[in-house]
């Protein structure tokens, strides 16, 4: 098992014998199950993971997977496999799952990469796997996940910006504009009661117009999980934080983490170079993200702040809500979302959830076309979590837990 797992994964009150049993089940299969009645807590994970890989129905030992639909679990066995197992082990049941499951074959095959459906899941696996993609496939899986870039921007970008640009001139509006500044098309609205008929002139006695205008007005951190489940999450987070880097009045990072924590926000020009630059599946330090965001957020009363994870920690809990707290604390308009995802029904760590929505941080899931209207709620001063429930994105509850439990 890698350091990410613990070393004894059942419970303390499980008796040495019974461990040693699960342990030899583990090893056998379900060919063994006479052995022993079931497998508890982390072991059964541990078994899912073996089982899809090297036992599967033994009467359809030819069977052969694909990267259609059905992708969104080649993602998540490529993280927990990762969770569980030491580096070369990995190694090693990443070949067994080409040899066997036949995904070298079909990324060495342009043709079949070429007839498949591109969705964001089929995406997420190619990142996953793109160690293996052979080099004459390599410019054949880049246009795949160009097209979906393309695609999602074609459906958003445009939605995003005039969401974002009319948050931020209604959030600067001014009744003491200077010339430069002057909105006239409002201005000359707001007189129209003044039109002298006889002279045929305009009195004008109110103005408006947009503030000074700076290089950046907000500053917005996205902090993605990039563990297996969150695959679809990253995809749309990397495309989203690429179009909201276009627009000089938001000064935008894009942070991702699994153990570590890998800045992107120099690689926002391009969302497929982005793409392929992160490192789907693996473990989860949510605390030592956050800790990170918190060093680069110099702004908070004019920063939003959106941590994109499902809340399984892996690290400290103690340092992830501690954290999260001082963030919160500091000023920082903070927002998780659970998932950014079409399906909009992740499973999270529950209690987590009511932790950071007690914290005063709105814990919900939303979907890639209500995104640009959650970042014009937040520019607006809106309270976030009153949006998510108008759009019935079911927050999570607040329980009264204790904030640092």
């Amino acid at each position: 098992m890698s350091s990410n797992a613990t070393s004894n994964p059942t419970s303390d009150l499980v008796d040495p014998e019974t461990e040693r049993l699960q342990r030899w089940r583990l090893v056998l299969g379900k060919s063994a199950n006479q052995i022993v009645d079931g497998l508890d807590g982390e072991y059964a994970k541990l078994d899912a993971v073996l089982e899809s890989l090297y036992y599967g129905d033994s009467q359809n030992q030819d069977r052969r997977g694909g990267l259609g639909s059905s992708s969104p679990r080649v993602a998540r066995w490529l993280g927990d496999i990762r969770n569980y197992f030491p580096k070369s082990v990995v190694q090693v049941m990443q070949k067994d799952a080409f040899d066997r499951l036949g995904l070298g074959f079909m990324l060495g095959e342009p043709e079949l990469l070429e007839s498949l459906e591109v969705d964001v899941n089929l995406v997420a696996t190619l990142i996953s796997l793109k160690q293996f993609i052979p080099e004459k496939t390599k410019s054949t899986a880049r246009s795949i996940v160009r097209k979906l870039v393309d695609d999602v921007m074609k459906r958003v970008q445009a939605k995003t910006v005039s969401a974002v640009t009319g948050a931020i001139s209604r959030s600067t509006r001014t009744n003491k504009p200077r010339l430069s500044e002057l909105d006239f098309d409002r201005t000359i609205r707001l007189n129209l009661r003044n039109w002298n008929p006889d002279h045929k002139k305009l009195v004008v006695d109110r103005l408006s117009g947009y503030g000074r205008k700076r290089r950046s007005l907000y500053d917005v951190v996205l902090c993605v999980d990039q563990s297996g489940s969150m695959a679809s999450s990253v995809v749309y987070s990397s495309i989203f934080a690429a179009t909201l880097a276009q627009l000089p009045a938001l000064s935008t990072k894009l942070v991702l983490f699994d153990t570590r924590v890998v800045d992107m926000s120099e690689k926002l020009s391009d969302p497929v170079d982005l793409l392929f630059g992160t490192q789907l599946g693996g473990g989860t330090d949510i605390g030592q993200a956050l800790q990170y965001c918190r060093s680069i957020i110099t702004r908070p009363d004019k920063t939003i702040f959106i941590l994109i994870t499902d809340l399984y920690e892996g690290g400290k809990p103690e340092i992830m809500l501690s954290t999260a707290h001082e963030i919160i604390r500091a000023g920082t308009k903070t927002i998780c979302l659970l998932a950014l995802d079409d399906d909009g029904a992740p499973a999270y760590e529950k209690r987590y959830a009511s932790i950071f929505a007690n914290m005063g941080a709105p814990t919900f899931a939303c979907t890639p076309d209500l995104f640009p209207d959650l970042i014009s709620a937040a520019i607006n001063g809106r309270d976030v979590g009153a949006w998510a429930n108008e759009k019935g994105l079911a927050p999570a509850e607040k329980k009264g837990e204790d904030l640092l439990a």
